[in-house]
């Protein structure tokens, strides 16, 4: 059985090895007792609908770990009554894929579903996940592939388009704390101050099995401990959990900041070109435990959306960034990123580009479908040219410059700027170069297509 999630539960139902972990305890056996996940399990929500109407669909569950996508695999399995075969894309290779498919055979053959859920499936490289392809298609069996990464980087895009991506939450603060009343009550352990509780809840940052597991040892822990005048076990508070897990908590503690108040105050300094701070919030990150790669993400994103082409060097040593800490590691890695982030604090910042993005994708998704003129076509075929595809294109490299002064490259009845660069950095020169286009093609008058040129 995959360990990948862990669930959870309100009892220990018949059956469950008591001595079992206390997360493996609360796993779900119904879908109404899962925690968390609304936007997919609510009424009328995606994986709810899937349920409810007996055809099971494959899919990849994206999410952070401790999220449920074991749990959801395992539901929908039993909701079928299929057969549920789990492969660890870690551990597992070709050899496990085609012992599943044996497997999902036979099933087939007693008239039985087979459900198979890969875990880490971004693991997989290439080959491996071409090799579910066929039997995906032919039905032999539901595929579910479960991933903490991106899937439009790390599945292949042909399973990719025969899979729905479903995206899990990290379990939020009310979530958490009734995962952890329900451990409570079921190990029957004392009870937990305000503080500890937030304390725990911070260090799980959304991972129940996280939460779970460090629970399940504070209690152990809090067993021995003697009760004030013979009366009920001490409650365990924050002094105690220090005491119980000592620089784990500490490291994982955010001070009672959130997560992601606290990455949003690292891209907040970044932007407004603050170092000192930035480094602060980097190194709080990281103390905390968080995952480095995660920061790179950010970081890469800050190097488009708050600098871009005032100095488009920032997205270069970001990722050159990346690439020294994967090579590193940690602790040696992390400086590279601490000079990805001096240099973005003290880099020239402009939107415009992110801006100029966002203005066209609303464009675009409020417009109709507009044609491409007919210059702008490609016309490979003789039948494309008799049709006037291409016919009249200025060919650039053969005009004045390097530039067909006055030529229309947007579809008709376009006329919006969506860029307009910032008078910082090298944007400077760039909104002095489109100065100089427009001028340019406002001086043109009407264009005459020439021949066309190779395009």
């Amino acid at each position: 059985m995959s360990n990948a999630e862990l669930p959870w539960q309100a009892g220990a139902p018949g059956g469950v090895d008591p001595s079992a972990p206390l997360a493996e305890r609360l796993r779900p056996r119904t879908l109404d007792e899962v925690i968390g996940q609304p936007q997919l399990l609510g009424p009328g929500k995606p994986l709810r609908t899937a349920f409810a109407s007996g055809r099971p669909h494959s899919m990849i569950l994206w999410g952070p770990p401790g999220t449920g996508k074991t749990t959801l695999a395992r539901l929908m399995a039993d909701a079928f009554d299929a057969q549920f075969i789990a492969i660890s894309a870690v551990l597992g290779g070709v050899k496990d894929i085609r012992e599943a498919v044996e497997q999902a055979q036979v099933a087939q053959g007693l008239g039985r579903r087979t459900i198979v859920f890969v875990d880490e499936v971004h693991r997989f490289n290439k080959a491996q996940q071409d090799a579910f392809l066929p039997h995906v298609e032919s039905g032999l069996f539901t595929f579910i592939g479960a991933t903490t990464e991106n899937p439009s980087f790390e599945v292949n895009s042909a399973l990719l388009s025969r899979a729905t991506v479903h995206v899990l939450k990290p379990l939020d603060e009310t979530e958490l704390s009734l995962l952890l009343e329900r451990g409570r009550a079921l190990l029957s352990a004392p009870a937990l101050t305000d503080g500890a509780r937030s304390r725990l809840i911070a260090y799980a940052d959304g991972d129940a099995r996280r939460l779970l597991n460090t629970y399940e040892n504070v209690a152990r822990m809090a067993e021995g401990r003697p009760s004030e005048g013979g009366g009920p076990p001490m409650a365990i508070d924050e002094a105690f959990l220090e005491q119980s897990l000592g620089e784990q908590l500490r490291r994982y503690d955010k001070g009672g900041d959130q997560f992601y108040d606290t990455i949003s105050a690292l891209h907040k300094s970044v932007r407004g070109s603050d170092p000192d701070a930035a480094l602060y919030w980097l190194v709080r990150m990281l103390d905390g435990g968080v995952d480095p790669r995660y920061v790179v993400r950010r970081l890469v994103r800050m190097a488009s959306e708050d600098i871009g082409l005032a100095d488009p060097r920032a997205l270069r040593l970001t990722l050159d960034a990346a690439e020294t800490y994967e090579r590193l590691g940690s602790p040696e890695g992390e400086l590279a990123l601490a000079e990805a982030v001096v240099y973005l604090a003290v880099a020239p910042k402009s939107n415009a580009v992110y801006k100029a993005y966002k203005a066209v994708r609303a464009f675009v998704r409020q417009d109709g479908s507009r044609p491409v003129p007919l210059h702008l076509r490609n016309a490979p075929t003789t039948l494309m040219k008799q049709l006037d595809h291409g016919k009249g294109y200025r060919y650039a490299h053969d005009e004045a410059g390097g530039f067909a002064a006055g030529e229309r490259y947007l579809p008709d009845g376009v006329d919006q700027r969506f860029y307009e660069p910032v008078p910082r950095g090298l944007e400077i020169k760039i909104g002095e170069r489109l100065a100089q286009l427009r001028q340019l093609n406002e001086g043109s008058g009407p264009t005459s297509r020439a021949t066309p040129g190779p395009g």
